[in-house]
């Protein structure tokens, strides 16, 4: 199963054009969803047993806040969910650059189907396309993915949608 997940990711990569940046061959086990855009794995265990975790974050997007309600709560649920359905496995994708000026490793994550949930989290309505340069391999694909989710006024984007952009929330609320 682990093989199969990931040859389909190498193939989404070889079928779209998309240089394959490092993936890590085994899955890797995340012991924490933060909220919609942050994670945490296991990067060190003893008897199944977790000794040390690594924060994960989500490269190319921006999820509400979890102060911003009710979004906040409601991107952190569904990037669970998305998870779980994974077995609380996952595959890392790293760009250019492996970490954010807050220390946490910067990853495309990856489900045992094959599917980004990068990807997932814009184009289900969860999140917002957030990019940072160098890190833009996949800016093409989550932009398409948040202009169909916009259109279809899928999540954040519909009626009672996100009334402040997380950036725009962090700067009034958190400085």
């Amino acid at each position: 199963m682990k093989q199969a997940a990931l040859i389909v990711i190498i193939l989404f990569c070889l079928l779209s054009n998309q240089s394959l940046a490092i993936i890590n061959k085994s899955p890797v086990v995340v012991t924490e969803v933060h909220d919609g855009d942050t994670i945490s794995i296991r990067t060190r265990s003893f008897f199944g047993i977790t000794i040390s975790v690594e924060k994960i974050r989500l490269i190319g997007i921006d999820a509400p806040e979890l102060n911003q309600e009710p979004w906040g709560r409601k991107a952190k649920k569904y990037l669970k969910k998305l998870i779980n359905e994974s077995g609380a496995e996952v595959f890392l994708e790293y760009d250019v650059d492996r970490k954010d000026r807050y220390g946490r490793t910067l990853a495309y994550i990856w489900d045992k189907k094959g599917r980004m949930l990068n990807e997932k989290m814009i184009a289900d309505g969860y999140a917002l396309l957030y990019t940072v340069p160098p890190n833009v391999k996949y800016v093409e694909l989550l932009s398409e993915a948040q202009k169909k989710a916009r259109n279809s006024k899928l999540g954040i984007w519909g009626k009672n949608g996100l009334k402040e952009k997380p950036k725009d929330w962090r700067r009034e609320h958190l400085n």
